[in-house]
């Protein structure tokens, strides 16, 4: 065939060979050889520029259709739970087409976010366009970048605000998003380095003015990739729903059940009230109410706020704001145990002996009303002996009752020795233009106690219930140390000048007679924060591995549905396991049980980092106009390249860099987590009293520098820090020490 085929041609063979659509493919179907291919050429060129075809790289295809092999990213599932995803690259006008994943047996499990590789099948249902068949997943969403815009003369750079990192990323001219400079902006990774080395970045959004107040909670929010904004679908299936009623419940309305919550509580998702037991079998016993706001009457399974409250995971808290898992109209209102009016609620009746024994306990679906809505300092300050007007009617009825059953919990608590640690929370006290005003650390009245004791009895007894049921559920465990961990928690007391006993199994009971020894002496606070960095990170799981800080076997978190999607699906297995209505646990939820323990353990993880993060630079911030002072603190941590210390009054950690570490050159010793001066010898450990000098605060990255002028009381030893030979031997040896010891193994018992 010599002659070059028309417009409509081409484009038919294109639609009906999507694979075979390179200018070499379109000469061999028509015949088109020689001089004709210039031609040729000249017809696809305008029907690329009338936008009929889209060239890439050197073939064309019809850019309102998508080619048979894409790139696809994953998108939440529907309610059925199909998945779904969405091209990578969409040039077409039209809408942007729908494609359903269609998974064979042999397919690893997606989620949303992931990128794959997926062969796609046009189909003419309403509802999808193309169906796809996995090939492989090739990664998840691109690296986020947050960053300070540096404008140039094409383009610019953005400079990283991560205290750990100094890589810097370069932005074309056509990709800055109109971003100015100074301003703070997400980006993602856009391709390879350039000719000046620097990989290559994409601005997507601008997000202000970095030195702004309130830009640090921002700032945390969209590093972490914590979504804040709820889609229009799940606003609108809030604003419809509409209080519960009695039918159907427990009418728990005279029981006094009362919220204490800290003064500025944004949700409360939690009430209690106790009686002494009139049972004669039960001498001195108690009658415990632990009542959970009903949160699974509002949020189904498979709903708009149910896979937005799985995709957010949790609730994240901030200084200055908190990012709900549920819109506000649900935590704030509906969900919210106020103050006189009925509320939806799951309750436990839990039965007490006199010294704080559980006997038994039974739930029940119910319909309450508070009769006061108080927080923790007023409630302790009533039972010490000063009611205001809101406690002085509810002190002989509700509050004492209440300490009374405390009293015996304290007693069953001091029998099981969980673990004991003593790490005051720090609180980040802002001014009305979002400045720090101060940094505290928090009281730790019994109100405080009371309220947790009660609320790990209510998670215990939802575990066991469910056990006994056979029904499924997400466990809160959290295993035992290490060996590793274990040996370096022994080293870090033995230096200290304490011992923790070895050579049996570990119980929270050893660890407890490790922080008593501490208690009351400057290493306390080293030993309590040596000890928690021992533990393993707690997670979600089916599986029932128990809770080895809280010394239970079984332990699943049910009090905080408002905030938590853990304890979402332990009340759906409750209503399941009870038969109290069709909004229990769905074949979805069931199937995708270790899914969402996986997921909502890293959304948990997510929002620690982000809150971290956020105290840090806050804290950076409150110590700015501070630089050039002298503080006093205590070595936390030693790593090659310098030492952590923790300073007096505000917590903050800053680091000292090798260089600001005295006059000589400082050695590391990996195996005792130590530095040692070359020519001095001096040896530098964790838990040192030091004074520094703070020479450097970071409020955009949190990072705070500083540099050590004594040392345990004493100036730094001078020595020459440019001559570096072999390390001097320590005076006591301990080399090997570890690779010689008999590594205690620790087993995992399932329960």
């Amino acid at each position: 065939m010599s002659r070059i085929p028309d417009k409509a041609e081409i484009l038919e063979w294109i639609s009906a060979h999507p694979t075979q659509t390179s200018k070499r493919d379109i000469a061999k179907a028509f015949g088109i050889k020689g001089a004709a291919r210039i031609d040729l050429k000249r017809v696809l060129k305008e029907l690329e520029a009338e936008g009929h075809l889209e060239k890439r790289k050197k073939t064309y295809r019809d850019p309102d259709r998508l080619p048979p092999v894409s790139v696809l990213l994953v998108t939440e599932p529907g309610p059925d739970g199909d998945l779904f995803a969405k091209p990578m690259e969409w040039e077409g006008e039209g809408q942007e087409p729908v494609v359903l994943i269609v998974p064979r047996a042999s397919d690893p499990a997606l989620a949303q976010g992931d990128r794959i590789l997926a062969r796609l099948q046009a189909v003419s249902d309403s509802d999808v366009n193309y169906e796809a068949r996995l090939i492989r997943r090739i990664g998840t969403n691109p690296l986020k970048i947050i960053g300070i815009f540096r404008k140039r003369s094409e383009g610019g750079r953005i400079v990283p605000i991560e205290k750990s990192s100094d890589k810097e990323w370069q932005v074309l001219d056509g990709a800055t998003h109109g971003a100015k400079d100074g301003e703070l902006v997400e980006a993602e990774h856009a391709g390879p380095k350039s000719r000046m080395g620097l990989p290559r970045a994409r601005i997507v959004q601008r997000l202000g003015d970095p030195s702004a107040p309130k830009a640090v909670s921002l700032i945390a929010i969209h590093q972490h990739g914590i979504p804040d904004d709820f889609p229009d679908e799940v606003v609108a299936e809030a604003d419809a729903a509409v209080p519960m009623g009695i039918d159907g419940r427990t009418d728990l309305q005279e029981l006094p059940l009362i919220t204490i919550d800290p003064s500025d509580a944004r949700d409360h998702d939690d009430a209690c009230c106790a009686f002494p037991d009139t049972d004669p079998k039960n001498p001195g016993g108690h009658v415990l109410w632990v009542a959970i706001a009903d949160v699974a009457a509002y949020v189904t399974p498979g709903s708009a706020l149910d896979r937005e409250a799985r995709k957010r995971g949790n609730s994240s808290y901030f200084p200055d704001r908190v990012v709900p898992m549920l819109p506000d109209i649900l935590s704030g209102d509906l969900c919210s145990l106020h103050e006189g009016v009925p509320r939806a609620c799951i309750a436990v009746e839990i039965i007490l002996d006199a010294v704080g024994n559980k006997l038994r306990h039974r739930f029940v679906r119910g319909l309450m009303r508070s009769p006061a809505s108080l927080h923790y300092e007023e409630v302790q300050e009533a039972i010490d002996g000063a009611p205001n007007a809101r406690t002085e009617p509810l002190l002989d009825p509700v509050l004492r009752p209440l300490y009374a059953a405390y009293g015996a919990l304290v007693e069953a608590r001091e029998r099981r020795q969980p673990l004991d640690l003593d790490l005051p929370e720090r609180r980040v006290e802002l001014a009305e233009d979002g400045t720090v005003s101060s940094v505290s650390f928090k009281d730790r009245l019994d109100a405080h106690k009371l309220i947790e004791e009660f609320m790990v009895l209510a998670n215990v007894a939802a575990a066991e219930t469910l056990i006994a049921k056979k029904t499924p559920l997400l466990f809160r465990v959290h295993e035992e140390p290490s060996a590793e961990k274990l040996e370096s928690l022994r080293d870090t007391a033995e230096a200290a000048g304490l011992s923790l006993a070895k050579g049996q199994v570990l119980k929270t009971a050893h660890l407890n007679r490790l922080l008593a020894q501490a208690a009351g002496k400057d290493e306390a606070e080293l030993i309590n924060m040596a000890t928690l960095r021992s533990m393993t990170q707690a997670y979600y799981s089916p599986k029932n591995f128990g809770h080895f800080g809280l010394a239970l076997q079984s332990y699943g978190h049910f009090t905080s549905p408002i905030r938590r999607y853990a304890d979402l699906i332990v009340h759906r297995a409750l209503i399941t396991a009870h038969k109290w209505g069709d909004d229990g646990l769905s074949a979805f939820d069931e199937d995708r049980l270790e899914a969402t323990g996986s997921h909502i353990s890293d959304t948990e993880r997510r929002s620690m980092m982000a809150e971290r993060d956020t105290t840090d630079r806050y804290l950076a911030a409150f110590l700015s106009e501070r630089v050039g002072d002298e503080i006093g603190g205590r070595i936390s941590g030693i790593a090659r390249f310098g030492v952590f210390v923790k300073l007096d009054g505000t917590g903050a950690d800053g680091l000292v860099p090798m260089r600001n570490l005295g006059n000589e050159y400082f050695h590391y010793d990996g195996e005792s987590g130590t530095l040692m001066g070359e020519n001095s010898g001096f040896e530098v450990r964790l838990g040192m009293r030091v004074l520094v000098r703070l020479t450097e605060a970071a409020p955009v990255t949190g990072g705070l520098a500083l540099e050590v002028l004594e040392l345990e009381g004493a100036a730094m030893p001078s020595g020459n820090k440019s001559r570096r030979g072999k390390p001097v031997k320590r005076k006591v040896v301990k080399a090997k020490r570890k690779a010689d010891k008999a590594k205690r193994k620790v087993v995992r018992r399932r329960k």
